[in-house]
């Protein structure tokens, strides 16, 4: 660079007879220029060059505020040749000339005043110039500042984005039409007036700009009121970017691989900060992404904190395969951040409306499904899987939801984990709740061979109540007690036949086990009661207190105890809610 700087000074400088020629150097790049016409341009080089004539002139242009190419500019301007000035030169050009003294009081036309009229009347009413501009600016940072530069671009820029949101990009919904089209989904087309204002809505992007001009732009353009939803397409893309696609050195320079790790996680922090609260202005799997590169970059607690609430406000819209998120405590083996995901279900029912029954099934759905979505991963421990189950029981209880989710869910953790104890099946099986399983449900299980007997008994037992329950509310007579005493005896005593006849297996190991067998039957015979009692007792409750809460019962098993929907950030009973989670 130097040798063709030098060679092109020599070039355009050559038909100069002056014998005042003095040699400078700007950052190490030499320029052999005429005294007298730096001088009569530039006050600071006149004072210079009177003061130091004697001296070397090596180091007198040490600290100057540009680069060699920026200060050649300036050199050709000095001795009368035309100077091209665009978006891209501009800011560094009035760095450099206000840094010279290059002002109207020195000479008359001077560089300063000629820059300062470009950069209003060709930059500023310009959105992609303007992004040009300021994006050079980031190199002359606080001389660009100290000149007023920085903030003209960003008001210029805010003021056009409040005219025309456009600019900023499309909302989320309508990132996928057709860009060359005129017309988006939503049929906006601007008008002429726009269209001849702003030539170049669609070309240049925000998300170009450093990350503390983008920030500030967002910041301004959301107190403007700049609509969320631009605001949000935006921060999405930004985050899109510079996060999604960056690389990350794994290998060679360590200081790279930190510097890259660390800016990352800057813009997920900052990303964090700029997305709006509302409710389905972003999608799930965005946010989810987010959350997953903040635990991986380890973010601080209020970033990761901001994240789940925002996906609790909408965690009805989310699928079972974005809960999956990786616990950083597990290197070899993955795991799943139970505590992550309760504290996101403890959002979704602290902030939902309890009205909206609709979103309370959806995510009963859904942790059901994202159970059974990992009881098949053989490297998943028991702890994990139960803790899982918990919570689904939990989003299922207050709704009254069937526990054929659950079951399937345990269902598929014994086929893929063969090797388990008879009492480790009975743990895996302590979350299911026999007396919520459907006939269909009860039917498979008295035949599934994966479980353990105790539960194939208690199936067996709970098929049996259903099936008198049935029976009773079929008989058209009820004043014949003896007839339908008769026919239940009859059918239960059927029913154990059968069941007993397809479980072929368990016969055996009754057998065998004739005491184990015993203890079974009288802990069955308790249950039974047990059973019958609850019925009665929740009969009982729902006439004493008439319509069931959904709100306050689902509270009371997430630990939520504000009363206010909106409020997120709940509080936790002690020695009530998982004590094991920390919530």
């Amino acid at each position: 660079m130097a040798n063709r700087q030098s060679s092109n000074a020599s070039t355009w400088l050559a038909k100069s007879t002056s014998l005042t020629d003095v040699q400078l150097y700007v950052h190490n790049v030499p320029f052999i220029l005429d005294r007298e016409l730096l001088a009569g341009k530039s006050a600071k080089l006149a004072a210079i060059l009177k003061e130091k004539s004697n001296q070397d002139p090596y180091y007198f242009l040490r600290g100057i505020p540009a680069d060699a190419e920026t200060f050649e500019l300036v050199a050709k301007f000095c001795h009368g040749f035309e100077l091209q000035i665009s978006s891209e030169n501009v800011v560094p050009l009035i760095v450099l000339a206000h840094y010279l003294e290059m002002t109207e009081n020195h000479c008359r036309d001077n560089l300063l005043r000629k820059a300062f009229t470009f950069f209003e009347q060709k930059v500023l009413p310009s959105w992609s110039e303007t992004i040009k501009a300021l994006r050079v600016a980031e190199n002359f940072l606080q001389q660009a500042v100290q000149l007023g530069l920085v903030d003209a671009c960003l008001e210029s820029l805010v003021k056009k984005a409040h005219t025309e949101p456009r600019l900023i990009g499309a909302p989320m919904k309508n990132l996928n039409c057709d860009e060359d089209s005129e017309d988006t989904e939503d049929g906006y087309r601007p008008d002429a007036r726009r269209r001849l204002f702003f030539l170049d809505w669609k070309s240049e992007d925000l998300t170009t700009l450093s990350l503390k001009f983008f920030d500030t732009i967002i910041r301004s353009m959301n107190q403007r009121g700049v609509p969320a939803e631009f605001l949000a397409s935006s921060v999405c893309q930004y985050a899109k970017r510079w996060v999604f696609s960056s690389i990350t050195v794994t290998n060679g320079d360590d200081k790279m691989s930190i510097y890259n790790r660390n800016s990352r996680r800057d813009i997920v922090e900052a990303v964090e900060k700029l997305l709006p609260y509302e409710r389905g202005l972003i999608p799930c799997t965005f946010l989810f992404e987010m959350l997953r590169h903040a635990i991986a970059l380890e973010a601080n607690p209020d970033c990761r904190t901001g994240y789940e609430i925002r996906i609790g406000k909408q965690l009805d819209m989310a699928t079972a395969k974005e809960l999956l998120i990786p616990s950083q405590r597990y290197a070899k083996e993955v795991q799943y951040d139970t505590e992550c995901l309760w504290r996101i279900l403890r959002n979704f029912f602290g902030s939902y409306p309890s009205s909206q029954i609709s979103g309370y099934i959806k995510v009963s759905e859904l942790v059901e499904e994202f159970l059974a979505e990992i009881a098949a991963d053989i490297d998943l421990k028991m702890s994990t899987f139960l803790s899982i189950a918990e919570m689904s029981t939990a989003v299922s209880s207050v709704i009254e939801r069937k526990s054929d989710g659950i079951y399937t869910a345990i269902d598929i953790y014994l086929d893929k984990h063969g090797y388990l104890t008879e009492s480790e099946r009975e743990e895996a099986c302590r979350v299911l709740d026999c007396q919520k399983m459907s006939p269909e449900a009860c039917d498979h299980a008295a035949k599934n061979e994966r479980l353990p007997l105790r539960v194939v008994v208690q199936v067996l037992f709970v098929a049996q109540l259903q099936l008198r329950d049935t029976i009773a509310k079929d008989v058209q007579f009820p004043d014949d007690k003896m007839i339908i005493k008769e026919e239940m005896e009859e059918v239960e005593d059927e029913g154990k036949v059968v069941s007993c006849g397809d479980q072929e297996e368990v016969v055996k190991e009754i057998k065998i086990m004739s005491n184990k067998v015993t203890e079974i039957e009288r802990e069955c015979f308790v249950m039974r009661r047990e059973i019958e009692k609850s019925r009665s007792l929740h009969d009982h409750d729902k006439e004493k207190k008439g319509k069931f809460s959904l709100w306050k019962e689902m509270k009371r098993k997430f630990g939520c105890i504000t009363s206010n929907i909106t409020d997120c950030n709940c509080q936790v009973k002690k020695k009530k809610v998982h004590p094991r989670y920390g919530i």
